[in-house]
């Protein structure tokens, strides 16, 4: 949210006259969906909220919505606060005829893909084709056992160095087609969606942001989501049907293997939802929740809080966020914060444990392979081993800083800043941060 707008708008007062942005709205059970596709930024409102956006899209004045709103219901409605909210949101573009500044909407990826370009992937005989080519390699495989991939096809070659690059190009290459699904899936309904790099705990992850996808139906909104684990099964049966119709051998088999068996290896971790894969949106989505991921880190942080305030004996303990939802969201979150705690404890140990010392190990052999006696081939090895593996963290690491960078700088100047004489810290300024970008 871009809560600075607010600020920078002009005083609403009873006779204000607001413009929106044009803004899209839809029921959700017994509520409203209203937000802008072109920035993904959406709010859940009572159906009262849903008629004050109606009636400032007819250029009606606050107090004239405050009459009808009276009239209607028989409740006194805070619309002058309802609207200072909605320039919070950077919903508003001018109140009285003067523009509220804001940030201007991210730039879409391929922005010269247009909806009719990729309007057949939502159409009903796409997601047939796609069903018939996933059973014609399950029938495959089971008249032939053989053409399950197995590890060894990883290891196309004996020289390591063109194992590790030729097998990191077709994994990223997949990766790329998967959130190209998203993009594409989600063009179709006019959605300006975004792919980008971001980071998961200690994974380096492609993603593609399609919050627009909220002003659509739920059969749209779930075919965005798993348009990206669907086409990693088509390139895997596509695959399949390769070997068993043009029986290559040599490389061209191992490499077209390779290619089958990555892509089914990149569909466990979307069951990884406390990271926010493919799967945590499908399950957000039949939850009900608005943003399954913030709430259940709240209420972690809650849990954690007053486990603190109870053992200082604390009088007052902190409020339980998860109250003020409704009872099936609440018993989503609450399930969900096990999930985000036991998933995160288990990828952190692994990563301490396994992923960290198995990098540092293979980066240390491949600097003995360059700086040492090897032959050319071993400084080739050495040198592809610090391309991909020590490429991969040095992007990792500049991508979580462009991502969590300026909130470490600002939250390291404020402890700075209020730290106490003696060498005591202020435990307030010590309390994690509730929710996470």
């Amino acid at each position: 949210m871009t809560g600075a707008l607010a600020a920078e708008s002009p005083p609403v007062t009873g006779a204000t006259r607001v413009r929106l942005h044009a803004l899209s709205m839809r029921p959700e059970g017994d509520s409203w969906v209203i937000g802008r596709v072109e920035t993904g930024e959406f709010i859940s409102v009572p159906a009262v909220g849903q008629r004050v956006v109606t009636l400032l899209s007819e250029g009606r004045t606050v107090d004239e919505i405050v009459h009808r709103l009276r009239e209607e219901t028989g409740a006194d409605v805070d619309v002058a606060g309802f609207v200072s909210s909605l320039a919070g949101l950077g919903f508003v573009a001018a109140v009285d005829g003067r523009p509220v500044d804001g940030p201007a909407p991210p730039r879409p990826s391929l922005p010269w893909l247009k909806p009719r370009h990729v309007r057949w992937l939502l159409h009903p005989a796409t997601a047939a084709a796609a069903a018939l080519l996933i059973c014609a390699a399950v029938a495959a495989v089971a008249a032939d056992p053989s053409l399950v991939p197995r590890y060894q096809d990883l290891l196309w070659s004996r020289h390591g160095s063109a194992v590790i690059l030729v097998n990191a190009a077709i994994a990223w290459t997949i990766i790329f087609v998967h959130e190209l699904a998203h993009l594409t899936t989600a063009r179709a309904v006019g959605v300006p969606a975004r792919m980008s790099l971001s980071t998961r705990l200690q994974f380096l992850a492609a993603q593609t942001d399609v919050s627009g996808v909220w002003a659509h139906p739920r059969r749209i909104r779930m075919t965005v989501y798993l348009a990206g684990m669907t086409v990693n099964l088509v390139v895997a049966a596509v695959g399949v049907l390769v070997l068993a119709a043009a029986h290559p051998h040599g490389v061209t088999y191992r490499l077209v293997a390779a290619t089958v068996l990555m892509s089914l290896l990149l569909l466990p971790t979307q069951l990884l939802i406390f990271m926010r894969t493919d799967v945590y949106f499908v399950v957000q989505d039949l939850t009900g929740c608005g943003n399954l991921y913030a709430d259940g880190s709240a209420y972690v942080f809650y849990q954690v809080k007053r486990l603190r305030y109870g053992l200082r004996r604390a009088a007052k303990a902190p409020a339980d966020p998860s109250r003020e939802l409704p009872g099936r969201q609440r018993r989503a979150v609450r399930a969900y914060s096990l999930i985000l705690v036991g998933g995160t404890a288990i990828c952190l140990a692994v990563a301490a444990t396994i992923t960290l010392p198995v990098a540092v190990t293979l980066l240390a052999r491949a600097a003995g392979d360059v700086t040492g006696h090897s032959s050319a081939a071993g400084v080739l090895d050495g040198a592809a081993v610090f391309l991909v593996i020590g490429g991969f963290h040095v992007l990792w690491a500049r991508t979580w800083w462009r991502r969590h960078g300026a909130r470490v700088t600002g939250y390291l100047a404020a402890r700075r800043h209020h730290q106490p004489k003696g060498g005591e810290t202020n435990g307030k300024d010590r309390d994690p941060q509730a929710r996470q970008a």
